[in-house]
C-alpha cells in the first residue's frame, strides 16, 4: 500500500513539473532597424524605427516564456536594444548596454536575444541602448500571469499600452553629437507623443492623436511607459480617477489618484474605469521640471477618450495639469506607492547589509579637448556628469561583461569609491563658487560584489552646476526603495523612515529634486551590471557606474558562456 502511495505521488508531482514546463512558450520576434520616414508637426521626417512603427512593437508574453529577439540593423547607425526591467538571470549578454554586456551592431549585422522571463509580472519595454536612438527606437513589454494564474486585481476588460515619448524636428543621432562636441546640454524637443503621437496642440496635428474608445462602466489596465528621453512627466485624465496596482512589474497596494508622475524608464499600471457621462475626455502629458532657469520643452501632448456612443459633436473635457514646477504633487506620488506582500514574488526585504554605499549624483564640469570650442558653464570647459565624483568612460576595445567572463585586464577597474572623497553641504548651492570642486575624474571604475551579497546605497542629489532630478536605473535587478526626502542625508534621524515592511520596488528610482534616496538590492545575478541616469544626454557625459557580481558557488549560479553570435567591436 505504502509503494502505491508513493508511486502516485511521484505521478502526480511528474503531471505538475509537465505541466508547468507546458506552460511556457517560445516568443519570437524579428526587428528589422531600419529609415522610416513620418510627417510630423508640419515636416517630413526620416527616423530610425523598428519594423517601420513608431513605438515598435508590443511584446506579449507569460511569467516563464523564453523571449528570443532577432535583430537585423539595417539602420546607417551602431546599435543595441535593452530590455528595460527584465532580470536577465544568467543571460547578461542579452541586456544589451553599449559596451556594458556586448559591442553594437554595425549597419548591416545581426544578433539575436535570448532571455527568459522569471519572477515578473507587468509592464516593461524595450529601447535602444546607444546615443539617442531611443528617442525612436522602442516600444513595450507586456507580461502576464501563467496559465493558471491571475492578476491580484479584477480582470480588466482590456488593456492597454500608453507610451509616453518625446519628438524632435530633427536628426537625434545629430543632437546628441553636437551636444557631446560642444559641450552643452542637449537641444530640447519639439513634441511629447502618446504612442506615437503629438495631439491637437501641435502644428498640423490635428489628425495626428491618439484616441482610445471605451465602454462606459467598463475597467481598463493602462500600461503606462514614460519613453521619454530627457523628461519627467505628469500624466491625466480628465474627470477620471485612476488606481495605480503596479509599477516597474512590481504589484503594489492599491493607489487612488488623479494625476500620474513618472519618470524616463518607469512604467506605471492604473486601472481606469469608465464611469463618466457618455462623453469625450482628454488624457495628457506635460513636463515636469523643478529645476530653475533649465530650458525645457513646455508643451503638452494630449490624446482622447471617447465613450461608446458618445455624439460626434461632443466637445472633450481637458484635465487641469499640475505646473511644470510642481515638486509637492510629483513626491506625494513617488512616495505614497508601497508594495503588495502578498503578490506573488514579492520576497521580504533583507535586514543584514553587506555593503553599504553613499553615492553622490549631479554634473560637473571637465576641460575641453585640445584645439577645440566648447560651450560649457566656464571658458574651455564642457559639461560632464558623475557619480561619487567619478565620471564614467565607456570601453573602447572590448565590452566589460567580455572582460569580466574572460578575465581580460585594462578594460575597468574595480575601484568605484562606496562614498565620496570629500564631504561637503551637498544640497548647498553655494558649492558652485568652488570651481575645483566642479571638477570630476574620467574612469571605468566598477563595484565587485560578492553573489548573494545584500547592498544598500544611498543616493544623494548634489547642487553642483545646479539642482535636478535624476532617475537612476539599475540593470538585471529590482530594487527596494526604503525612503525619499529632500536636502543632505542623515543617517541619524532619516534611517527611522526606512520602510522595511511594504517598501516600492523598482528597476528606476527618481531621485528628488535637492535629494536623496535610499535603495537596497540582493546581488543574485552573477555578470556586470550598469547603473545610470536615465535621462539620456547624462550617461554619456558619465552619470554611469557598473556592479560585477561575482559567480555564484554552482553551475547553476554561474554566468554561461557568451552566444556564438555575440557582436565584435
Amino acid at each position: 500500500m505504502g509503494r502505491l502511495v508513493y508511486l502516485l505521488a511521484c505521478t502526480f508531482l511528474l503531471l505538475v513539473a509537465a505541466s508547468t514546463a507546458s506552460s511556457a512558450r517560445i516568443v519570437e520576434h524579428t526587428f528589422h532597424v531600419q529609415n522610416l520616414t513620418l510627417n510630423r508637426l508640419c515636416n517630413s521626417h526620416v527616423i530610425t524605427a523598428v519594423n517601420g512603427s513608431l513605438p515598435g512593437p508590443t511584446i506579449y508574453a507569460r511569467e516563464g516564456d523564453t523571449v528570443i529577439i532577432h535583430v537585423l540593423n539595417y539602420s546607417p547607425y551602431n546599435l543595441t536594444i535593452h530590455w528595460h526591467g527584465v532580470f536577465q538571470m544568467l543571460s547578461g549578454w542579452a541586456d544589451g548596454p553599449d559596451m556594458v554586456t556586448q559591442c553594437p551592431l554595425r549597419p548591416g549585422t545581426k544578433y539575436t536575444y535570448r532571455f527568459k522571463i522569471i519572477k515578473q509580472e507587468g509592464t516593461l519595454w524595450w529601447h535602444a541602448h546607444i546615443s539617442k536612438l531611443r528617442a525612436t527606437v522602442y516600444g513595450a513589454i507586456i507580461i502576464r500571469p501563467r496559465p493558471g494564474n491571475s492578476y491580484p486585481f479584477p480582470k480588466p476588460y482590456r488593456e492597454v499600452p500608453i507610451v509616453l515619448g518625446e519628438w524632435w524636428n530633427a536628426n537625434v543621432v545629430d543632437i546628441d553629437n553636437e551636444a557631446i562636441a560642444l559641450g552643452t546640454g542637449p537641444n530640447i524637443s519639439d513634441a511629447y507623443t502618446i504612442n506615437g503621437l503629438p495631439g491637437d496642440l501641435y502644428p498640423c496635428s490635428r489628425h495626428q492623436m491618439y484616441k482610445l474608445k471605451v465602454k462606459q462602466g467598463k475597467t481598463y489596465l493602462l500600461r503606462i511607459i514614460n519613453g521619454a528621453v530627457e523628461n519627467h512627466l505628469f500624466y491625466k485624465i480628465a474627470n477620471h480617477k485612476m488606481t495605480v496596482v503596479a509599477i516597474d512589474a512590481r504589484h503594489t497596494n492599491p493607489y487612488v489618484t488623479d494625476v500620474v508622475a513618472i519618470s524616463p524608464g518607469q512604467t506605471v499600471d492604473v486601472l481606469l474605469t469608465a464611469d463618466q457621462p457618455v462623453g469625450s475626455y482628454y488624457m495628457a502629458a506635460r513636463p515636469y521640471v523643478p529645476v530653475v532657469g533649465l530650458p525645457f520643452d513646455n508643451t503638452t501632448t494630449r490624446g482622447v477618450i471617447v465613450y461608446d456612443r458618445a455624439p460626434s459633436s461632443s466637445v472633450p473635457l481637458m484635465p487641469v495639469l499640475p505646473l511644470f514646477n510642481d515638486t509637492p504633487t510629483a513626491h506625494k506620488f513617488f512616495t505614497n506607492l508601497t508594495s503588495l506582500v502578498s503578490s506573488r514574488f514579492w520576497d521580504p526585504v533583507p535586514l543584514k547589509v553587506d555593503r553599504e554605499m553613499f553615492v553622490t549624483v549631479g554634473m560637473s564640469v571637465e576641460a575641453c579637448p585640445p584645439n577645440t570650442t566648447c560651450l560649457g558653464p566656464f571658458k574651455g570647459t564642457r559639461l560632464s556628469a558623475n557619480l561619487n565624483n567619478e565620471s564614467f568612460v565607456s570601453p573602447t576595445g572590448l565590452s566589460m561583461l567580455q572582460a569580466f567572463y574572460f578575465n581580460v585586464g585594462g578594460v575597468y577597474t574595480t575601484d568605484f569609491p562606496a562614498k565620496p572623497l570629500i564631504e561637503f553641504d551637498y544640497t548647498n548651492l553655494a558649492i558652485n563658487n568652488n570651481v575645483p570642486m566642479l571638477f570630476a575624474t574620467k574612469g571605468t571604475k566598477v563595484t565587485k560584489l560578492k553573489f548573494n551579497s545584500t547592498v544598500e546605497m544611498v543616493l544623494q542629489n548634489v547642487a553642483t552646476i545646479g539642482k535636478d532630478n535624476h532617475p537612476m536605473h539599475l540593470h538585471g535587478f529590482d530594487f527596494y526603495v526604503l525612503a525619499q526626502g529632500f536636502g543632505n542625508y542623515n543617517p541619524a534621524t532619516d534611517q527611522r523612515k526606512f520602510n522595511l515592511f511594504n517598501p516600492q520596488m523598482r528597476n528606476t528610482v527618481s531621485v528628488p529634486f535637492g535629494g536623496w534616496a535610499v535603495i537596497r538590492f540582493v546581488a543574485n545575478n552573477p555578470g556586470v551590471w550598469f547603473m545610470h541616469c536615465h535621462i539620456e544626454a547624462h550617461v554619456p557625459m558619465g552619470m554611469a557606474t557598473a556592479f560585477l557580481v561575482e559567480n555564484g558557488p554552482t553551475p547553476e549560479t554561474t554566468l554561461p558562456p557568451p552566444p556564438a553570435d555575440l557582436p565584435t567591436c
